[in-house]
């Protein structure tokens, strides 16, 4: 989806009809407010900035052949060819003078969306050809023509509205009023440096290139979609106004509120209350809170309502600025009336989803339902909504049924209370592709699926030490692809955990609850060596709008969120010399790791503020507070205990 704006500027002719150049990657340039490339076919240098709603180009031709721009509205980012076909179901042009091209078009590929648009252009164009529509397109794609010198310059904005024309134009007078792009550009880095600066790090060149490489990409989203008078386009087509003046929208919740969400809250609190408002605003409509959201469109990717940890999580944090009863009431709807990925009357009869019923993704919709069912519970408790508590822990020990005793993993089971059988724990599911009882993964990676209650599985399991054992034999095992199949979500393999896919990231965290920490130790610096580095190819899997980022960035300061919600972060191996977090102007939170090295692994001691930290985990409070986080290092293995 997106990407539907496109321009390529060109010289003089092209080739067969076919629109492209060459480049030159030496010639390129790339932070976050800025982008600049030579088109070497016809010599023309492109650079690139952005303000919050519009994007602005600048095209340098230099050749004396003609100065040429494809304008493209017909393409977009789409699946495959076919798409480019058919995924515009309406469009519609104004050429209201020659400096200035308006719409308003209606696609649909992942999700179904309106888009307005205002291309604004320096210097006057001419159309000099509109290119024929092939089979079942139905926008334009055009050849525009500018009067330019050798070396002259034409400069283009494109704004964007979910709303209307009008909207898309209130952006460009308000955010870019003037042909000015370094000023633009100077605008918009200094919000990215104002945003990347909160933490400063301390670590060799690559480290920092990953960090805050990370950090950018956590940024990324959720995307804010209402116009500059908080006008959105919502759930049903409808317009809406944002009180905050703010709506969010993209929100990868799956991902997302296992340590994304967790990090907003410590690096930008004050947003946080808008993203939960643009939940709660989402639910009224809908009648569920967000699943997964494009423009405030549901895609329904992945399952279960994680959105309701975020909510909780934010809650129970103490933040203000949107009512606790609504909240509340949108996660009670949420997880009691059925929707298209919850089937509440199945879940609740059953315990459980079978297989049998629930046909795909039967094991992981129980365990992360199970997740949500534990949040909703915390939050009643603290409500003191005495029913709906017990309710929802009740429903929290749903995961307890699909652990199969025999094998120590979760296990499909049918309506009737039997094991999938035969029962390949290897077989990568893929709800899109291959079906199964598993999302992106297989019954290896969701068996440590119980975020909530690991002392819990540990019991199942039989105890700290069979846990340990099982814990061992994910890491250890063999990666044969004729046994697990290919999905291609699922990557960056050690054994049979795969952290390239979000439902790994807390696991190698799990060995700190079976008094096995060093174990934890040595695989944290694995990992980031090798699915973490500053490369075209540096990430394992997909960055799912910042959650592989922010794994990075928590586990660079030594701690993770197992349990998003609760508050703790479990400790485990600084991967930098120092970070700091600039939380206010007078208050910051700094880790620092003494004596580490790529030999000096392991933890020693630690210490917060001067005081040893006698278990395994610090509070977000002391994070908050500000103060002082020291790890010792060692060459050796030392026991440390949970408390």
């Amino acid at each position: 989806d997106l990407g539907d704006v496109l321009i390529f500027p060109f010289s003089g002719d092209v080739k067969n009809g076919i629109y492209k150049s060459a480049y030159d990657k030496a010639t390129q340039t790339a932070s976050p407010a800025y982008y600049k490339v030579k088109l070497t076919d016809s010599d023309i240098d492109v650079e690139v900035t952005a303000t919050q709603r519009t994007a602005y180009y600048v095209c340098t031709y230099n050749s004396d052949a003609p100065a040429r721009m494809l304008l493209d509205m017909q393409s977009g980012v789409v699946y495959n060819q076919d798409h480019l076909k058919t995924h515009v179901l309406y469009a519609d042009m104004n050429m209201p003078d020659n400096w200035t091209i308006t719409g308003h078009q209606e696609v649909k590929n992942w999700v179904r969306r309106h888009f307005f648009y205002v291309v604004k252009f320096d210097k006057p164009y001419t159309v000099k050809e509109i290119l024929p529509a092939r089979e079942g397109e139905k926008a334009k794609r055009m050849i525009l023509e500018f009067d330019l010198e050798s070396g002259e310059s034409v400069q283009i904005k494109v704004a964007l509205s979910t709303v209307g024309i009008e909207g898309a134009q209130s952006a460009l007078l308000t955010e870019s009023p003037d042909w000015d792009f370094e000023a633009v550009k100077k605008e918009s880095q200094d919000l990215w440096r104002e945003l990347l600066s909160k933490v400063s790090v301390s670590g060799t060149k690559e480290q920092k290139t990953n960090f805050y490489t990370s950090l950018y990409h956590l940024y990324i989203q959720p995307n804010d979609i209402a116009d500059i008078d908080g006008k959105y386009r919502g759930v049903n087509d409808s317009v809406f106004v944002s009180k905050s003046g703010t709506y969010y929208s993209t929100f990868s919740l799956w991902d997302t509120y296992r340590a994304a969400h967790p990090l907003y809250t410590i690096l930008i609190p004050k947003r946080v209350p808008g993203m939960i408002n643009s939940l709660l605003d989402y639910q009224k409509v809908q009648g569920h809170l967000p699943v997964w959201t494009l423009w405030d469109k549901e895609t329904y990717c992945m399952i279960a309502n994680h959105a309701v940890p975020v909510v909780v999580d934010a809650y129970l944090k103490g933040f203000k600025g949107f009512s606790p009863e609504d909240a509340y009431n949108a996660i009670k709807a949420s997880l009691t009336v059925s929707h298209k990925k919850s089937d509440w009357e199945t879940y609740d009869k059953y315990g459980y989803y079978p297989f049998d019923i629930t046909m795909v993704e039967s094991v992981s919709r129980t365990l992360e339902s199970a997740y949500d069912d534990y949040c909703a519970a915390q939050m009643a408790k603290a409500m003191g909504k005495d029913k709906d508590y017990e309710f929802f822990m009740k429903r929290a020990s749903a995961y307890k049924s699909l652990f199969d005793p025999g094998t120590k993993l979760m296990r499909g089971k049918d309506s009737k209370g039997k094991w999938r059988f035969p029962f390949n724990p290897f077989l990568l599911s893929h709800a899109a592709s291959c079906g199964g009882d598993y999302t992106e993964g297989n019954a290896w990676q969701y068996t440590w699926h119980v975020q909530h209650d690991v002392a819990g599985l540990i019991d199942l399991m039989g105890g700290k030490e069979s846990f340990a054992m099982k814990l061992d034999s994910l890491f250890m095992l063999d990666t044969i692809a004729e046994n697990t199949g290919f999905v291609s979500d699922v990557s960056g393999f050690i054994g049979q955990y795969a952290h390239g896919n979000e439902p790994s990231h807390h696991v190698v965290y799990l060995y700190n609850y079976v008094d096995q920490s060093w174990k934890t130790q040595e695989l944290i610096p694995e990992i980031f060596e090798r699915f973490y580095k500053p490369k075209p190819d540096g990430l394992c899997g997909n960055d799912d709008c910042g959650q592989m980022s922010a794994w990075y960035i928590f586990s660079s300061m030594g701690f993770y969120p197992v349990d998003p919600i609760s508050g703790e972060y479990v400790l485990g191996a600084p991967q930098m010399d120092k970070i700091s977090i600039q939380l206010t102007e007078d208050r910051a939170f700094v880790v620092e790791a003494k004596n580490l090295s790529r030999k000096n692994k392991y933890v020693k001691s630690v210490e917060l503020n001067g005081k040893p930290v006698r278990g395994l985990t610090i509070k977000h409070e002391d994070i908050m507070s500000g103060g002082h986080l020291v790890f010792t290092m060692t060459d050796e293995p030392v026991k440390r205990v949970l408390k």
